[in-house]
């Protein structure tokens, strides 16, 4: 075989690692939402712990993501993303043995901790793999294998706990984990970045700081605004995040500098991913139980019906990515957030205890277009604002921002619903959703606003901008090497 194709069956294998070890790990953001109510049912549980359910993952999966980044530039990328997938999978069988609702909330987070290793090194290794010329079209492949997961985890998650059991969620992990990891062993190139610290500070402040703000949101309604647990959440996490921002203005190695942010295109990127997650994964929070509670469809049937939206990202993908060829990656992204918007927002307007499938439908179709549009040019956006040695901190900043708005998400929008609804009837859930999903359809249009701040494409990109976005580097960086 020779060194061309050697190179080219290097990069493919790569692309299939990456793609599907990175698909479960996003899976297992939204795959458990339809499999809520049957939790529900089998493990007991009021809105709190099915919140913790979802946020268990989230939350240590956005704080340990940019120490796992870190972790796989100090030791070892290919070495790392064995480590956490070896975690994953076995977190993942630990879960669907799980008796208890406090017991799958605490598997559910150490499931976290091994995709917050795995997930940011899946982005670092391809690059390192995929030859400069190929990048944006690998890149491309790469974000709608993982937006796909992500929107269809409750089509997935809705047809194995009606068909099998809420259980095999978890179980779908394992046979999958066990495949990639002689894979990954043999197909990968080992790979490093020059003089990675690990900032342990760093880690510490943002774990306490995200913890804190979201316990206190997630238990508000359940112990009341001005609990002392709440309000020491909520004050202490809310320090221990600016204690972060300072930290990262004036440690020698932050794990995140923030100087990166001064660059529009890292700004805007990562910002619009945060709103984006935390207008969509709170939504889909509870639209997943609207559809269960409200209108009585089984869980697959709930899947199902949100297909339009869940599969869309195929057919639309290949034409965002021409699209992002064509005119650059911010009117692509900030179109595909508009829509997302708008999708939710006349979800908003027809929710009722009794709308059939045809009202929903042109929601559900905009939403999926848009989420297919924001996903593809996503991470060519964030790779082409860093210099290579910074690849993984982008990497992992930008996965970790959009789980802390997921986690967020679920947060707020299960703490408006708890406010003005809950569970006793049909009419008092729907009477949560509406406020909570018109306050997730604003979000994501502050996203749209957010990701206005990428700088647009030159009709001749600067030297040593990205050939796919036209993204210069960030101030001050060297461009990525082509």
């Amino acid at each position: 075989m020779n060194q061309h194709t050697a190179g080219r069956s290097g990069a493919v294998w790569a692309l299939v690692i990456t793609s599907v070890a990175s698909f479960m790990a996003a899976l297992d953001n939204l795959v458990v939402t339809t499999a809520l109510p049957s939790i529900r049912e089998s493990l007991g549980g009021e809105l709190t712990e099915l919140e913790w359910t979802v946020n268990a993952y989230t939350l240590t999966f956005a704080v340990l993501l940019m120490f796992g980044a870190a972790l796989g530039d100090r030791f070892g990328r290919r070495r790392l993303f064995l480590a956490g997938l070896t975690v994953f999978t076995g977190a993942s069988a630990a879960a669907a043995l799980s008796s208890g609702i406090n017991e799958l909330i605490a598997f559910r987070a150490v499931q976290g901790v091994g995709a917050a290793i795995m997930m940011p090194l899946t982005l670092t290794l391809l690059t390192a793999a995929v030859p400069a010329a190929r990048r944006g079209m690998a890149l491309g492949i790469f974000s709608a294998v993982t937006g796909l997961a992500v929107a269809s985890g409750p089509l997935i998650g809705g047809s194995l706990t009606e068909h099998l059991s809420w259980q095999w969620i978890f179980w779908l992990n394992v046979p999958v984990g066990l495949v990639l990891l002689p894979l990954a062993r043999l197909r990968l190139a080992e790979s490093y970045a020059p003089n990675a610290r690990l900032d342990l500070v760093g880690t510490l402040l943002v774990s306490g700081g995200l913890f804190g703000i979201v316990y206190g949101l997630v238990n508000a309604n359940a112990d009341g605004w001005a609990s002392p647990t709440v309000l020491t959440g909520l004050i202490a996490g809310t320090a221990l995040i600016g204690g972060f921002i300072h930290h990262g203005f004036h440690a020698k190695n932050p794990m995140l500098p923030m100087r990166l942010f001064r660059n529009r295109g890292f700004f805007g990127i990562n910002m619009a991913g945060l709103l984006m997650f935390l207008g969509m994964f709170g939504s889909i929070f509870l639209l997943s139980q609207y559809f269960q509670g409200v209108l009585g469809y089984s869980p697959s049937e709930a899947g199902l019906r949100m297909l339009p939206w869940t599969g869309m990202p195929m057919l639309v993908a290949p034409i965002a990515g021409y699209l992002s060829d064509r005119f650059g990656g911010r009117p692509v992204v900030v179109t595909g957030l508009a829509l997302q918007a708008a999708g939710l927002a006349l979800f908003a307007m027809i929710i009722a205890p009794d709308v059939p499938y045809t009202t929903q439908l042109p929601a559900l179709m905009i939403g999926g277009i848009g989420m297919a549009l924001y996903f593809a040019p996503a991470a060519s956006l964030v790779m082409s604002s860093v210099r290579p040695a910074e690849q993984g901190i982008a990497s992992g900043a930008n996965n970790s921002l959009r789980e802390v708005g997921g986690a967020l998400g679920v947060a707020v929008l299960g703490s408006v619903f708890s406010a003005q609804g809950g569970y006793g009837s049909a009419e008092s859930f729907t009477d949560g959703t509406v406020p909570a999903v018109w306050i997730g359809a604003g979000v994501v249009a502050l996203a749209a606003l957010a990701a206005l701040l990428i700088p647009g494409r030159r009709t001749a990109p600067a030297p040593g901008a990205d050939p796919m976005t036209g993204a210069e580097p960030a101030e001050g960086l060297a461009p990525v090497a082509a």
